[in-house]
């Protein structure tokens, strides 16, 4: 994977946003929250090297700040899902029966849903708030993780390896653990990389409906929102947050293509 172009370039993207992120207080020239209106659709200058939004605030450090909300509301999530979703995944091809059955249909028919539809749903039921873009994403990455799981595990849990495994004694509990989620987890991480781009866009594209986050936000999603009636006068408040969703979602992707191609090699590597 060094040797893969995909993968450094990825890899150097999402570390690029994850510092931005993670020293926002020290890189934001500004606080991205406070208003001016006498510096409406200021210029950029050298206090405000992005120039102002239409509230008088700085872009720069709004953008700044937009990669902790786009960041930090997928990744850490998204982790956690995936752990969950492996194991759950992995235990219930292997032991099949009616659990199996039940996991498959709930995974279809959360699937036949749209995420938007979700989130308003929960919006709509629960309240406006971070926590319900949360538990939308949750459940629509949820079942598709675990559909893609599935999909591998059913396939390991038919190979020599296994069989062997049960007859030298092993627990169902060891044999997933130890031999079919070690099998899965290279696609699965694969799949895992382009959901979190995914996810990344769904919490972008709930800000700018108006959907969980509070108004005035900074988050690139919501700057987007809150940009459309500059497109005239300010383009570059719209331009901005646009380049920053698509850089960053093209590190998700660059790194999760290039670990497909890695895995594949090394798999076509192996078998010769």
């Amino acid at each position: 994977m060094r040797k893969n172009r995909q993968v450094i370039a990825g890899l150097l993207l999402i570390a690029l946003f994850v510092v931005i992120g993670l020293s926002a207080p020290v890189l934001a020239p500004n606080d991205p929250n406070i208003t001016d209106l006498t510096l409406k659709n200021a210029s950029p200058s050298a206090e405000y090297p992005l120039g102002c939004d239409n509230m008088g605030r700085c872009e720069l450090s709004r953008l700044i700040y937009g990669a902790r909300y786009s960041l930090g509301l997928t990744i850490p999530v998204l982790i956690v899902l995936a752990a969950v979703s492996l194991f759950i995944g992995s235990y219930s091809s292997y032991k099949g029966g009616i659990i199996d059955e039940i996991i498959r249909l709930l995974c279809d028919i959360l699937m036949a849903f749209p995420l938007i539809v979700i989130a308003m749903a929960l919006t709509s039921s629960i309240d406006n708030s971070v926590a319900s873009i949360i538990a939308a994403i949750g459940i629509s990455m949820t079942a598709w993780f675990m559909r893609m799981v599935r999909s591998y595990a059913k396939t390991e849990c038919g190979k020599e390896y296994v069989e062997s495994a049960r007859i030298a004694g092993a627990s169902s509990l060891r044999i997933v653990v130890r031999h079919i989620i070690p099998n899965v987890l290279p696609q699965f991480i694969v799949y895992f990389t382009t959901g979190i781009a995914s996810a990344i866009l769904s919490v972008s594209s709930f800000s700018f409906l108006g959907v969980g986050l509070i108004a005035g936000t900074p988050e690139w999603g919501a700057m987007l929102n809150s940009a459309r009636n500059s497109i005239y006068t300010n383009p570059g408040l719209i331009v901005y947050p646009g380049i920053c969703l698509i850089v960053c979602c093209a590190g998700f992707n660059l790194l999760g293509e290039g670990l497909r191609d890695s895995i594949g090699k090394g798999e076509r590597s192996n078998a010769a």
